[in-house]
């Protein structure tokens, strides 16, 4: 396969046809919008069929930092749509396995943290209340998205007192309505 092709053929079962192939082929920035265009209509749809390919085919990229920011666009996606974190677990098994692909081992580490943060806000939207390790381990966006959403008592006030940073804390401390 050729970038072309793999460019081509992304944009073509997405229904892009407004891409001009030659153009993403020469300007990785063309290239890096038409996959999210692509990542997009595939995280909007019901099938989960494609993704794995979409992946592997998008990890094709020759610049890796293009791969992972239509990755994590569409894990963002997906994530967004699940039902629950049973359901996004066994979807991103998946593709952790397509972005050991990666070249640039920060870039997997960061993949899989993404992942790993999912997991945790999904885990909390189904009632569970995380431990003091699995909010350390949960990067400082994923605390403050918790911060910013959720509306259980003792996350907040485990947020409020054990958050990465103040910030964190104070967000917590204010929804929870116990600023001291």
């Amino acid at each position: 396969m050729t970038l072309y092709s793999d460019v081509a053929e992304l944009l073509a079962e997405a229904g892009i046809l407004d891409v001009d192939v030659d153009d993403a082929v020469a300007d990785e920035h063309v290239r890096s919008s038409a996959y999210h265009r692509v990542v997009l209509v595939a995280a909007s749809s019901r099938s989960r069929d494609r993704d794995r390919a979409i992946v592997a085919t998008i990890l094709r990229d020759p610049v890796d930092l293009v791969s992972k920011t239509a990755v994590v666009a569409l894990v963002d996606g997906i994530a967004m749509k699940a039902t629950g974190a049973a359901e996004f677990r066994q979807w991103s098994a998946g593709i952790q396995s397509e972005t050991a692909q990666f070249e640039t081992e920060g870039y997997r580490d960061f993949i899989r943290r993404r992942i790993q943060d999912w997991l945790l806000l999904l885990s909390v939207e189904d009632g569970h209340v995380p431990t003091q390790g699995e909010l350390s381990n949960a990067s400082d966006w994923m605390q403050r998205v918790l911060a910013e959403r959720s509306t259980s008592p003792a996350v907040l006030a485990l947020l409020a007192e054990s958050g990465s940073r103040k910030k964190i804390r104070n967000i917590a401390k204010n929804r929870a309505g116990g600023a001291r």
